[in-house]
């Protein structure tokens, strides 16, 4: 190779990997450029999102000789499937007489209630119109504590809203206002009338639905939940299939051992559940599980947090069989144990 050969691949080679390392540069930086309009995740997930009235007849005096008086309440819902299954809160629809369905287009239509599950705070409705525009789904494993979100719904009944904010937890189990409960958490603005509207992420999929807020007031103080889409997709697929979701249920209350609980009561283990309440004719009772015993496994998974128990149990279908191992006094043992059918509205924990 003569010398100037040389230096024109030396002069190619350099310029290529300046060319190249602009580039990384130029997308670096566009990806660090700030979101200044969220238009787009707006456009794709509004018309998603519908309006809920519905008739509520409001309770009579004992003496009272009068019509029946009658009240609207409001709410929000998630066009789920093209079909015309729509997501809710329980709350929204709970003892309505009628439901209308208000779309972003001004269609508004009749539903009725395919099923709901108070345990969750969620319904499915349905109602039957042409080209409805249902939402793309999100995955919860890609939320991430961080994430910018959109909460979209009809707050107060002036109209569909959007408000921004982040994912600031998830995993929230112990708010204690369902029996099952794993809330996203953010502090994107949610008012009474949001209930059952979208959360969504930037991209306009679906990753929950708004469910409640914490407040002194009444009104948004950055704090609210909303129920993650896998586990309201479960409670639907449930609901639609049966009209009900379907549960495992064993029939017992119980309480996390901690080191001081273990010293005041003097138990023989400073780990697992004690368990402080079994319902009568329940597997737990039939079982022979009793009341002051503790719960070391169950299914080979360690029983540390009640909620997580609480969730397996209920992940399970009846007639599946258990296995579980506790501690009686001094004295360890297993057994297996015939999971049955969970009873509507059941508040035992288990």
């Amino acid at each position: 190779m003569n010398q100037k050969t040389y230096w024109v691949s030396a002069i190619i080679s350099i310029l290529t990997g300046t060319c190249i390392g602009l580039a990384v540069l130029l997308i670096q930086e566009k990806q660090k450029t700030p979101i200044t309009s969220y238009s787009s995740p707006v456009k794709a997930a509004t018309p998603s999102v519908v309006n809920i009235y519905t008739q509520v007849a409001e309770p009579k005096a004992f003496n009272d000789a009068n019509k029946v008086k009658h009240s609207i309440n409001l709410g929000s819902g998630v066009i789920a499937t093209k079909d015309g299954f729509i997501l809710t809160n329980h709350h929204v629809i709970q003892n309505a007489q009628s439901i209308v369905i208000a779309l972003y287009d001004d269609r508004r239509i009749e539903a009725k209630i395919i099923g709901s599950d108070p345990s969750t705070d969620l319904a499915v409705l349905k109602i039957e119109l042409p080209n409805l525009p249902n939402i793309k789904m999100g995955n919860s494993d890609d939320v991430f504590v961080g994430d910018q979100i959109l909460a979209i719904g009809n707050p107060f009944g002036i109209g569909q809203t959007v408000t921004a904010g982040i994912i600031s937890a998830k995993g929230r189990n112990s708010i204690g206002l369902n029996t099952y409960e794993n809330f996203l958490q953010t502090d994107a603005a949610i008012n009474p009338g949001n209930s059952g509207g979208a959360l969504v992420n930037l991209k306009g999929e679906l990753i929950g639905i708004s469910s409640a807020i914490y407040s002194s007031t009444g009104g948004s103080q950055g704090i609210g939940f909303a129920t993650p889409v896998d586990d309201a997709l479960e409670v639907m697929a449930d609901i639609i299939e049966h009209g009900e979701v379907i549960r495992g249920y064993l029939g017992m209350d119980a309480q996390k051992v901690t080191k001081a609980l273990a010293e005041n009561l003097l138990l023989p283990s400073e780990h697992g559940l004690l368990v402080s309440d079994i319902t009568k004719e329940s597997p737990a009772e039939k079982a022979g599980i009793e009341v002051g015993d503790i719960i070391i496994e169950i299914n080979n998974i360690p029983s540390e947090d009640p909620f997580q128990i609480r969730h397996l149990i209920a992940s399970l279908k009846p007639g599946t069989n258990i296995s579980l191992v506790g501690i009686r006094g001094q004295q360890s043992y297993q057994t297996n144990i015939m999971l049955e059918k969970q009873p509507t509205m059941q508040r035992i924990n288990y």
